[in-house]
């Protein structure tokens, strides 16, 4: 697995100007383009059907100054976005990286919509930990599912070929890092070989390798991982033996409100809308405000790996705009009570620690001041009867470090120039996190999934067509 080797004296059953490892949102965003460009595409997909991160997410990518925003009164602009990205992950990214990734998403989204029919519309009822607008769009169900489908079904009608249940094992490249081909494994055993002009990486990054996370992410070590199997960290390991330059290895995306142990994604809107989280002994232990990614380490070592969401049925309300929260109360993860003494004793919680810190936080919305942690509560609307609680978890749900790329989404070598014909997109390439779980901004992940996706499949498809000419 994750092997290279020398492309001389190699011969291939089949051959694809670009070949693209990953049918997630990044490779079918990078199908998409390269078609576009005129050139002819194959699609690698380890699983039988295109799932992947993508489809374990809530599907919203981040973008400034679409239509969608303005259609709700909001002005937006690249120049801000980029700006919110590097306040949170403390201005470690190359500035013209993020200017260029955030420049693209209001583009990507509008091409998507405009092009391939996706019915995108803006979450637009709640704010997002870090985002100074409202910019997060989003299917009808508010589902990475239904996103990751809408892209397949737009590249299975442009014509793309998905070869399924094929998991690229080996990269063949010539010494100076060129890639000829890859080999394919099949779920039978049996094997093929594929050659290529051009090769994009978007079979994300390293979450489904506890080798890698241990070593590079040890908060997260044993940590519930909410992520795709397949993700062991192939670009990686290839990129590595191809001399490619690894960045950031240490970012990633966490997420500090899993209901456990039904494993189903709590909307961070619970909250951020005025909600609050306790620990097993009804005391709240941080401030939950700064971010869903860097609450699950919070939540795995403040809190003993346990916490509560606490909130109302408003928030609720708000919530179930998300398919996740609608599956979590229907699994019977959302206790409802009239009353926080109901509240405390179906969650099993002291029920006059409970009441405290609620009385607390009130007070605290009521002056707008903050609290011990330095969470303001200015602006938020009281919690009102009846009452929800969640038992959550933290978990890792994918990583950020990866293949470093330039503007273009060409693979970098250590010494800076790019390799010859290798591309990255979305959790394959080291994104725009910086090094830690508290660089994540929300939306980030599919933010590179999709803007890097097109561009790496327009620069491949370009680049295929000349070399082939």
């Amino acid at each position: 697995m994750s092997r290279v080797e020398p492309a001389s004296g190699v011969t291939f059953d089949a051959y694809a100007p670009v070949l693209i490892v990953g049918a997630g949102a990044a490779g079918l965003c990078a199908a998409l383009a390269a078609t576009e460009a005129g050139a002819d595409v194959v699609v690698l997909e380890r699983d039988p059907l295109p799932r992947g991160s993508t489809a374990l997410s809530a599907g919203l990518i981040p973008a400034p100054g679409t239509r969608f925003q303005r259609q709700h009164g909001i002005e937006d602009s690249a120049e801000v976005f980029a700006a919110d990205i590097q306040r949170k992950n403390g201005h470690e990214a190359d500035p013209a990286y993020v200017a260029a990734v955030a420049e693209a998403a209001a583009p990507a989204i509008e091409w998507l919509a405009d092009r391939y029919a996706l019915p995108f519309s803006l979450v637009h009822d709640f704010d997002y930990p870090g985002h100074s607008a409202r910019r997060m769009h989003g299917l009808p169900s508010r589902s990475g599912a239904e996103l990751v489908d809408r892209l397949r079904e737009a590249a299975e009608g442009a014509g793309v070929p998905i070869l399924a249940d094929a998991t690229v094992t080996t990269l063949f490249a010539d010494p100076d890092g060129a890639v000829r081909g890859v080999a394919l494994e099949r779920p039978n055993g049996t094997t093929e070989r594929i050659g290529c002009e051009m090769l994009v990486l978007a079979c994300n990054g390293y979450g489904g390798n506890p080798e890698l996370v241990r070593r590079h992410i040890p908060e997260m070590d044993g940590a519930l991982y909410f992520g795709h199997p397949g993700n062991r960290g192939d670009a990686v390991l290839w990129g590595e033996a191809l001399g490619a330059e690894l960045r950031c290895l240490g970012g990633y995306q966490g997420h500090g409100s899993v209901a456990h142990p039904h494993g189903i994604l709590i909307s961070w809107a619970v909250i951020m809308e005025g909600g609050l989280q306790v620990d097993a002994a009804g005391r709240r232990f941080s401030d939950e405000s700064h971010g869903y990614s860097e609450q699950a380490a919070t939540v795995l070592r403040d809190a003993g790996g346990v916490a509560y969401d606490v909130f109302d049925e408003r928030i609720a309300a708000v919530a179930r705009q998300f398919e996740d929260f609608r599956q979590a109360e229907a699994a019977g993860a959302v206790l409802a009570a009239d009353t926080i003494e109901e509240l405390a004793a179906m969650a099993k919680l002291p029920a006059a620690v409970l009441a405290a810190q609620l009385d607390e936080v009130e007070r605290l919305k009521a002056s707008g001041g903050a609290d011990a942690f330095g969470r303001s509560f200015a602006g938020s609307r009281p919690l009102r009867p009846p009452f929800r609680a969640v038992r959550v978890t933290g978990a890792l749900f994918h990583t950020q470090g990866g293949l470093a790329v330039d503007a273009s989404a060409r693979v970098l070598r250590r010494d800076g120039g790019a390799l010859p014909n290798l591309f990255a997109a979305g959790g394959a390439a080291a994104g725009v996190s910086g090094s830690t779980a508290a660089g994540y901004l929300s939306g980030n992940g599919l933010l590179t999934a999709v803007t890097l996706g097109r561009i790496a499949g327009a620069a491949a498809g370009r680049l295929a067509l000349g070399t082939c000419g």
